[in-house]
């Protein structure tokens, strides 16, 4: 046995352990041919329904990729959706953006998920078609413009699938079974719009090996941000299309995989339902997926030609289990941070201006900084230079200040500090005139609560973390969708008198929204 078969196979062999919960499946091919198709534990544990290559799965984003591949083969043009893209957002008017930056995530929009938060939707509530169209009809502006920057949108795909539909006359189910599922032989694939059960009984479970497993409740209705329902075989189909049409440049996969630019001409890692990225020193193209109980991730490394799948109906990182088997094959190993780095003195509370979020660095561990501001935290690791970063983000101080560079989204920007503590005087009703939706902030004993109501309910009264002087954290721990949309930054506005007058509401899906704060009943 090679070194190499022997790494992966010590990875297989403890995958289950590592990333432990009811059930799981990876599938591993090189150039085309399965190295490794595995299933363990249970797709349903209460049934004892065992989890198989066959077992269907909610691949949940990975669905991204193949509702613009249905639209390439559909109507090829993607100018041909741009009406009734425009049509479904009626108050956006000429302002609207195009399909075409739909589909690289670059449309502008404010996540559906998020904005469903702030009109108070409890996590477990029900989230169908009709409050969806209400949500996205109901959009009155762009937290950027169109094209500059890039924001993960799952409402771009549901509005790519459902002016297909228009478009077509045809069903968004027909399309991806007529234009991907049969040419490719995905054969048992279908759309799993409805997220309460899985035909064969699979289900996603939450909770964790040390305090139990539940079933994971989920009731909303999703299509082409999210609805593929597939197996393991399913998508072992996949990724030998994939590989089988390589060298053709008009290959489906070579349309989705094609570079893609912001509109001053900078490379973006994202576009037709694929991040492109580079892991171990070779580039990879792929995507994860994720709802409440469910998490999986595939991955193409198109010039070693290694693709993983993995599947777990759990909580655990599919993301880390893919990359660890791409590194056994490509017999690398994941950097260290360097322990020895002190933490650095740029620590502490800042504004990112042009979003107007809170940017939060504290220490993660020796050699790692925590930076709190995009959708979930992020470790960055410490280099001699007094920097810190990733692929993803990279922290910078200058003798300006500290910078905070995000290539990903096409944005740099020098943070602004935001040193003091934070001031009372709160408490009060606030009104988004945009959304007809409401924020109620309390305070009692010196301790601050806020919650957000509107037409999808009354959300949970959750403690605000002082950040600095009016600026404060809204957890959000549960959320409609896989993850919560990350903490809110909370920005109040005092008045010539100081007292409170509003605030200004956001996170990095969705930003910037006004609420004017009520007069007292």
């Amino acid at each position: 046995m090679s070194d190499l078969s022997a790494r992966l196979d010590r990875v297989l062999r403890e995958l289950p352990r590592r990333y432990p919960g009811p059930g799981g499946a990876i599938a591993v091919l090189r150039q085309g041919e399965v190295i490794a198709r595995q299933a363990w534990g249970f797709a349903n544990a209460e049934r004892r329904i065992p989890f198989t290559p066959r077992t269907l799965f909610r691949m949940c984003s990975i669905t991204k990729q193949f509702t613009c591949g249905a639209m390439l083969r559909a109507v090829g043009q993607l100018e041909a959706l741009d009406a009734a893209i425009r049509a479904r957002l009626p108050r956006l008017g000429d302002a609207a953006p195009p399909t075409r930056l739909l589909a690289h995530n670059q449309s502008g929009l404010r996540d559906y998920w998020a904005v469903a938060m702030l009109h108070g939707a409890p996590a477990e509530s029900a989230f169908g078609d009709v409050e969806a169209a209400r949500v996205i009809a109901g959009t009155t502006s762009l937290h950027f413009v169109p094209g500059t920057r890039y924001s993960y949108v799952n409402q771009n795909f549901r509005l790519i699938s459902d002016a297909l539909q228009d478009v077509t006359g045809r069903s968004f189910s027909e399309l991806l079974r007529r234009h991907i599922f049969s040419p490719v032989g995905m054969e048992s694939a279908f759309l799993a719009a409805e997220t309460r059960a899985m035909p064969d009984g699979t289900e996603g479970y939450e909770g964790s090996q040390a305090g139990g497993f539940r079933p994971a409740v989920n009731n909303v209705i999703w299509t082409g941000d999210a609805g593929l329902g597939a197996s393991l075989d399913d998508m072992i189909a996949w990724e030998r299309h994939i590989d089988a049409t390589r060298d053709d440049p008009d290959s489906l996969h070579a349309r989705l995989a094609a570079p893609v630019a912001f509109t001053d001409g900078s490379p973006a890692p994202y576009g037709f339902g694929l991040g492109r990225a580079e892991a171990f020193g070779t580039p990879i193209l792929g995507h994860g997926g994720a709802l409440r109980g469910w998490r999986s991730h595939r991955l193409y490394a198109p010039a070693a030609r290694i693709s993983v799948v993995v599947m777990f109906n759990h909580l655990s990182d599919a993301n880390a289990a893919a990359m660890e088997a791409l590194a056994a094959l490509l017999g690398a190993e994941a950097p260290q941070p360097d322990a020895s780095l002190p933490p650095p003195d740029w620590l502490g509370a800042y504004v990112e201006p042009e979003t107007g979020l809170a940017v939060r660095l504290d220490s993660a561990a020796p050699g790692v900084v925590r930076l709190r501001f995009g959708h979930g935290a992020e470790r960055l690791e410490l280099r001699p230079d007094g920097s810190a970063g990733t692929g993803r983000t990279r922290l910078r101080p200058t003798p300006e200040g500290l910078w905070m560079d995000r290539p990903q989204e096409n944005q740099s920007s020098l943070l602004r500090p935001c040193p003091g503590e934070a001031a009372p005087g709160l408490a009060g009703r606030y009104r988004c005139a945009e959304l007809d939706a409401e924020l109620l902030v309390t305070e009692a004993g010196g301790v601050a609560y806020g919650g957000f109501s509107g037409f999808l309910g009354q959300g949970r009264m959750e403690l605000l973390e002082p950040i600095g002087p009016d600026l404060w954290a809204l957890p959000c721990w549960r959320a409609l969708d896989h993850t919560p949309p990350g903490d809110w930054t909370l920005a109040f506005r005092r008045g010539a008198d100081g007292s409170v007058t509003g605030v200004t509401v956001g996170c990095w899906l969705a930003r910037g929204l006004e609420y004017a704060r009520l007069a007292a009943d």
